[in-house]
């Protein structure tokens, strides 16, 4: 039972102990890596754009064009019933439904293009020489894939931090001579002029980012993607986060392409389909200072040609490497055995739109935070998520020597845990450092031996908000750094946490933590049990706790362990308190969800001004929207009429366990650095 999961005995923890490391075992059998801008700096960009390009497809298909394409849409059997529908219910003749659908279609299709992909070949060639050091790809990842494509559809699932992935990912199948994709792009792109259609040559085809209840726009989308991908075309590509991670944690997993793509083998319309993780992990990455102006409210640009050409100031920056990991392929097929039953869909004609079943959303759900954990697992870290996970425990500075001292230390945790890091070999641990805090001078510096995050200097005098916002600025970019290790410590950093504050009700403290933080990380539905034995099992492995008899004790070399992991996620637990003081002390009944931003922000910056506050982070409107959606699941708040937010109902939660009475009791003195006095 869930409640028992502190009084395992010895011999439970050696069968946990043994499981867990069996399945953990494959993690560690990664792939080597090749950089592919090797033979780059080595030979023409130009005979390399232009040279012979042969993909093999699936099941030796020919390429479709694009014309062709759209045809076998508009006359397919599921577009004429939703058209049909639709003309019955708006009373127009369904011809103009057809020709609103042809509109749809027209708008939103890919036109792809061998002179376009040969053009991009040639200049990203020439942008990613400059602007990185090395391209990393495990080429047996791409043998995998190319196997993957010649038996069944396969489905592209990039991790998604930056612009440059799509067109990066582009650039690699095509470099390894593999089919390329086809793109889900958002509608911002396709009014970049020039750009967008040159996307939309490349591979692009462009969605609205949503489609409320527009039944016939759905239909026109999901039948352009069905057709793709029953009929082998091209590999379809789409990010499962939806969106650019600001922050670059893994967000939750969005369903709606999912779904579409894995109804067609619920249907019985193909045997298979192969869903493909992919890893992207920049040492650098391109838009840091922007995503954190982003998260402090300064309105994203508009995506526009301009725009481009005025960014390119980036070429004289060193973003440093790039990994990209291509995993193994996940048979739908495998993961539907015994889980879906597909004997159901035979019940009614495959043409008619139904909505996914219980059983079949819950399988779609589970598959998608498993591919976004498989994404984390196979994310390259670089020495500088360790260095900047330190720092930020020490926004006052360190001293070089004991930067680089804790950094072998924590270099040596993550190991431990499995963690996929890129260390450079032989080389010594002062040069690592160095080289790491060169290439993120803009974040950090050393002066008199002492590193400490840099602040952008202000032309002229600033306001009090004004030096606070560049500070906060700093701390957000180096946070992003900080977020891309937390899947790797997430687990024993919760158990630690409840260890060190809740040590009579450790499960439940961990579970209540897994509960409200299910939101700011990828935590898969079901598995706190799960989560909460392995957090067990990492910290025995390392030392940081025993469990003799039905106890979870801390050792005596485990302090140092224990402290850091608390400290990790202290400005979680500082933010979500904010908010709950917030919305306790000062929100109105009147509150909206589009005021509450901007009202939050505000609250924590008088709180940061009067020395009440000295976590930065907080001001992340990404930890607000996380906060405010965990309090909502959690029915701490409650949304009324007209989007109104209501105050915290305490009453809903268990006393011994609400919000607010555990993060108060998590800034007792003595136990945490006290933010809130």
């Amino acid at each position: 039972h869930p409640h028992q999961a502190t009084q395992m005995s010895n011999y439970c923890l050696n069968i946990l102990v043994f499981v867990t490391l069996q399945q953990r075992d494959p993690m560690l059998k990664r792939d080597g890596f090749e950089d592919i801008l090797e033979e780059r700096r080595n030979s023409s960009d130009l005979k390399y754009a232009l040279r012979c390009y042969a993909p093999v497809l699936y099941k030796g298909v020919t390429p479709c064009k694009a014309n062709m394409l759209k045809n076998i849409v508009l006359q397919s059997d599921q577009l004429r019933y939703v058209i049909n529908q639709v003309s019955q219910e708006s009373g127009e003749a369904p011809d103009i439904i057809q020709e609103e659908a042809s509109v749809i279609l027209e708008e939103m299709a890919h036109r792809l293009q061998i002179s376009t992909v040969r053009f991009f070949a040639f200049a990203l060639s020439k942008a990613f020489k400059t602007l990185f050091q090395h391209v990393c790809v495990n080429e047996e990842g791409i043998q995998r894939l190319q196997q993957a494509i010649q038996e069944h559809p396969v489905v592209l699932l990039p991790s998604h931090r930056s612009y440059m992935d799509f067109l990066l990912m582009s650039y690699i199948l095509y470099t390894y001579d593999l089919a390329l994709p086809v793109i889900a792009a958002g509608m911002d792109f396709m009014g970049m002029k020039f750009v967008g259609e040159m996307l939309r040559m490349s591979g692009a085809f462009f969605i609205r980012r949503s489609f409320g209840g527009d039944k016939l726009y759905w239909a026109v989308f999901s039948e352009y993607v069905k057709t793709m991908l029953r009929n082998g075309f091209a590999p379809i590509e789409f990010f499962l986060e939806g969106t650019r991670s600001r922050t670059c944690k893994s967000l939750t997993p969005k369903l709606g392409l999912l779904n579409i793509v894995i109804e067609p083998f619920f249907k019985g319309e193909v045997f298979d389909v192969n869903l493909v993780p992919i890893s992207i992990s920049y040492e650098r990455i391109l838009e840091e200072s922007l995503y954190a102006r982003e998260l402090l409210g300064v309105p994203k640009p508009k995506e526009s040609t301009s725009g481009l050409l005025k960014a390119r100031r980036i070429l004289s920056e060193d973003y440093g490497s790039i990994h990209v990991y291509f995993g193994q392929p996940v048979s739908v097929r495998s993961l539907a055995q015994g889980k879906v039953n597909r004997s159901t869909y035979n019940l009614f004609p495959r043409h008619i739109p139904r909505k996914p079943m219980e059983e079949t959303q819950s399988f779609v759900n589970d598959t998608a935070y498993r591919i976004v954990r498989l994404q984390e697992d196979n994310m390259v870290l670089k020495p500088w998520v360790l260095m900047a996970s330190l720092l930020l425990q020490n926004l006052e500075g360190m001293e070089l020597s004991v930067l680089t001292e804790q950094t072998v230390w924590l270099r040596g945790l993550a190991l431990s845990y499995a963690a996929f890091l890129d260390w450079p070999d032989h080389a010594p641990t002062a040069k690592v450092v160095s080289s790491s805090l060169a290439l993120h001078r803009g974040l950090a510096c050393v002066s008199g031996g002492r590193v400490s995050l840099v602040v952008g200097e202000p032309l002229g005098p600033v306001t009090p908000e004004e030096a606070l916002f560049n500070r906060a600025v700093s701390v957000l970019s180096c946070a992003s750094y900080r977020n891309q290790v937390l899947h790797v410590f997430l687990r024993p950093a919760m158990l630690a946490v409840a260890m060190l504050h809740l040590s009579d009700e450790v499960y439940n403290c961990f579970s209540f933590l897994w509960d409200m933080f299910s939101n700011d990380f990828i935590l898969c539905p079901g598995d706190t049990v799960q989560d909460f034995e392995e957090a067990c099992y990492l910290l025995v492995k390392t030392g940081a706790v025993q469990m003799p008899q039905q106890d979870i004790v801390m050792t005596d070399i485990g302090q140092p362990t224990l402290s850091f992991f608390n400290g990790l996620l202290e400005p979680f637990l500082q933010g979500y308190q904010v908010v709950c003081r917030y919305l306790c002390e000062e929100a109105s009944e009147g509150l909206t969800e589009k005021q509450y931003i901007p009202a939050v922000r505000s609250f924590a910056v008088k709180l940061i001004l009067a020395g009440n506050l000295r976590c930065y982070e907080v001001l992340s409107s990404d930890m607000q929207k996380n906060a405010l959606a965990a309090l909502l699941r959690m029915d701490a708040v409650r949304k009324v009429k007209n989007r109104m937010i209501s105050h915290i109902n305490q009453t809903q939660i268990s006393p011994s366990l609400s919000l607010v009475a555990v993060a108060e009791d998590l800034c007792r003195d003595g136990l945490t650095p006290s933010y809130i006095r």
